[in-house]
């Protein structure tokens, strides 16, 4: 039996995307712009941010390589036979299947398209040092350049489709916080009050977008010494009386993922918890305030470093103070250049999504012991910004 390299299988009709085609056209006008300028002929997108930003496919690896090539005409997702047609249906554009039969038909699969001998732009920080030897074997291109940059870049403008995607992603976060406020009471698990978040945000989330696709909606809830770190993961402790929380959820929609996070109590806040809270609350609406068009990332940390300082709280952070939103996820990060760090210089435009987060964590044995922090969404506006998250923070509401 002969068994081809690749193969094209496009079984169906293809199916709703997140957005529009002339939303992805016009994303695929943008790449071409940098190819153009940057005098390359085609690239060849590794990563699932950038594939999913320009095909509407987000690919599920499980160790096999997936890709997008665009050239001037031409954009073509690349799988492994193993997803059969769903790339197909799930991509702007065209869709070509590798097989397994032969070690490197992905690379055949790209050279095919992309051509070899001709100007590569790939992503510098994600093709690892191995591929970058199979694309110089298999593509052989007469020069190949680093395009993730430019490309992060085009991903920090948010589109109104973009937008209003992530206007629904938050609204979701929202329903995640009142399902979980809900749920707390002293004896209850962290992982019974995690799954009464998530499972109201993949009901949501299904009721909203009927035709997507659901995968990796996600709460972290986090009790007592448990909140200490931001990313620290679901447990079996039982809530007590006095303890302070952290509430986390995260609904995913098509790649696009929202967060909502705050700081709750159990019962009761001691008065040197309560000293805290307040503070990072007014830390949190100070860091809102500076958030407008024409200020940089890092002008913007060091107005809320200064006024950690002149409270004698600067040492408790433990990182930015806020990052970027679009398609990004815990699997993939985000726009690194678009976050509320010393060293970030990007000036904030209108369009651009961008998080506020102040944390403050003290150690135990400490008063006021644990992790505080509250997080809001908000776009950058002509003239402002404009907070997406409802759900409401601070004592006066979240001592449950």
């Amino acid at each position: 039996m002969s068994r081809p390299q690749t193969y094209r299988f496009h079984n169906g009709e293809k199916a709703a995307l997140p957005f529009e085609a002339a939303e992805y056209e016009a994303r695929l006008a943008g790449l071409r712009r940098i190819l153009d300028e940057e005098g390359l002929d085609a690239c060849l997108l590794t990563s699932m941010h950038s594939i999913a930003y320009y095909s509407g496919f987000l690919y599920c690896s499980f160790g096999r390589p997936y890709g997008l090539v665009v050239t001037a005409t031409d954009s073509v997702t690349l799988s492994a036979g193993i997803d059969a047609g769903q790339p197909w249906r799930r991509c702007h554009g065209d869709n070509l299947t590798y097989t397994d039969w032969e070690r490197d038909n992905f690379w055949r699969a790209a050279a095919s398209v992309a051509g070899e001998g001709r100007a590569i732009g790939y992503e510098g920080d994600h093709l690892t040092l191995d591929g970058k030897a199979k694309l110089d074997a298999f593509l052989a291109p007469s020069r190949s350049v680093a395009i993730h940059v430019r490309t992060m870049r085009q991903r920090m403008h948010k589109s109104a489709a973009e937008i209003a995607l992530i206007r629904e992603g938050a609204r979701i976060a929202d329903v995640g916080g009142y399902a979980i406020r809900d749920a707390i009471c002293e004896g209850t698990r962290e992982i019974d009050v995690a799954m009464a978040g998530r499972d109201a945000m993949e009901a949501e989330i299904a009721r909203a977008f009927p035709e997507a696709e659901y995968r990796d909606t996600w709460v972290w809830f986090q009790s007592g010494i448990n909140t200490d770190g931001a990313h620290n993961p679901v447990t079996a402790r039982k809530l007590e009386r006095g303890d302070i929380l952290s509430l986390n959820t995260f609904p995913m929609i098509s790649g696009y993922y929202t967060a909502l996070e705050r700081t709750l109590f159990v019962g009761e806040v001691d008065p040197a918890s309560l000293a805290i809270w307040e503070a990072n609350v007014a830390t949190h609406e100070y860091g809102m305030s500076l958030l407008k068009p024409g200020v940089s990332c890092a002008e913007v940390t060091a107005g809320v470093n200064a006024f950690l300082e002149e409270r004698d709280l600067l040492q408790y952070r433990t990182f930015g103070y806020g990052h970027s939103f679009g398609v990004l996820s815990h699997y993939y990060g985000r726009e690194a250049g678009l976050e509320l760090r010393e060293d970030i210089d990007t000036v904030l435009e209108p369009g651009m999504v961008i998080s506020m987060e102040p944390m403050l964590t003290l150690a135990e044995g400490q008063p006021g012991a644990g992790g505080y922090r509250e997080h809001d969404i908000l776009i950058i506006t002509e003239d402002g910004n404009e907070n997406i998250t409802g759900f409401p923070y601070g004592p006066a509401h979240n001592v449950i």
